[in-house]
């Protein structure tokens, strides 16, 4: 298969789809990967290493995409790059489509084939390609926050693991989930007080067994949530649902309970967001403040860690792509149930749950589309 690899343009990404470990693995298998020229070097990868690993360098975005069978990315496809998808290719990628309705009819009406990584699932219901940028986004939540806190940055002016004779700073989770559990062990680590909410029951228990003493975990109601905002120095939005819009578990009339210089930080504003206040912002541009509470929102959070989420990111996917490659999408996903279940638009038809409700789209069986 001929596999392409585009350099990332969305706002202050310097992630890279496939480190040349990655490539090596491909090419060895005898596939041919293009690889647009210094598309990796933002997280610490150049041209020559993967030149080394048998790839081969294009110069430009539309030659890898006008070459590629396959297309294997970091995030979503943005407007510049919609013309450049043929109908049929394969994009294996983030997508997020039930938070943008514009992504998702472009890609319906490119006709390409769109695995999204966010919906690859296991059977005991574990996100294997979505985990490892979760538990990134998890620990940076915690160190974003931490710096937000800081009164120069609007923030409270509260140090999170606190002083001797002075107090901790309070942090309140939404989801404990991979995001939520890693935001609680770095929160825990520095000291904090920390509080976990979430409805489900047997992961709560599992939870407060393994985690420290400064970590208490609670049931997620409206009344538990309204009560705990009101003297949190930092709330985490950690909430997921696969494939669908985040539910708003803070309302806009709850900020004028917190406290001024509060930080939010939403990890699942690329799902719409689960705090109704929060919009994307970018690395460029972080954060914005609404009645004195301090917003950050920016959607791709590992993409300030490059390196380490590229490596992440590619020991997690590369066995699904090698897949890919060696049966074409269509038989790897008929062998392989949690890569059909990755399929969310195909042939400019809408084949997941999640993205049809999302925007009122009918459904196609993707048995039909696998014929």
């Amino acid at each position: 298969m001929i596999i392409g690899v585009p350099k990332e343009i969305k706002t202050s990404e310097n992630r890279v789809a496939l480190t040349p470990a990655g490539a090596l693995e491909l090419t060895k298998r005898g596939h041919t990967v293009y690889v647009q020229t210094t598309a990796g070097v933002g997280s610490g990868f150049p041209d020559e290493e993967y030149r080394e690993a048998g790839a081969q360098i294009l110069p430009s975005i539309e030659e890898v995409y006008g070459k590629a069978e396959m297309i294997i990315k970091v995030k979503e496809p943005i407007e510049p790059e919609y013309k450049l998808i043929r109908k049929g290719q394969l994009l294996f990628t983030y997508f997020h489509f039930a938070s943008y309705e514009p992504l998702t009819r472009a890609m319906i009406d490119s006709g390409a084939v769109c695995l999204a990584y966010e919906t690859v699932e296991l059977s005991d219901r574990s996100l294997p390609l979505l985990t490892p940028m979760s538990e990134v986004a998890g620990r940076m939540a915690i160190q974003e926050g931490a710096k937000y806190l800081e009164k120069h940055q609007h923030g409270r002016g509260v140090l999170l693991g606190g002083v001797p004779g002075v107090s901790p700073g309070k942090i309140l989770i939404l989801g404990g989930g991979v995001v939520g559990t890693q935001a609680a062990k770095m929160a825990a680590g520095l000291g904090a007080q920390v509080i976990i909410l979430d409805v489900n029951l047997p992961r709560l228990r599992y939870l407060a067994d393994v985690m420290p003493a400064n970590v208490t975990t609670l049931f997620s109601n409206e009344y538990n949530i309204r009560k705990l905002i009101k003297d949190a120095d930092l709330i985490v939005g950690a909430v997921l649902i696969a494939g669908a819009k985040a539910p708003k578990l803070i309302t806009r009339d709850m900020l004028k309970e917190m406290q001024p210089g509060t930080v939010l930080v939403d990890v699942a504003v690329d799902q719409g967001g689960c705090i109704e206040t929060c919009k994307p912002t970018t690395h460029d541009d972080p954060t914005f403040v609404i009645d004195g509470v301090v917003h950050y929102c920016v959607a791709n959070m590992p993409g300030a860690v490059p390196t380490t989420s590229t490596i992440a990111l590619t020991n997690a996917t590369l066995p699904y792509a090698i897949q890919l490659a060696n049966k074409g999408w269509e038989k790897a996903c008929r062998e392989d149930e949690a890569l059909r279940l990755g399929l969310n638009v195909v042939n400019g038809k809408v084949v997941y749950k999640g993205v049809a409700d999302a925007f009122g789209l009918p459904l196609a069986d993707v048995e039909e589309v696998l014929k």
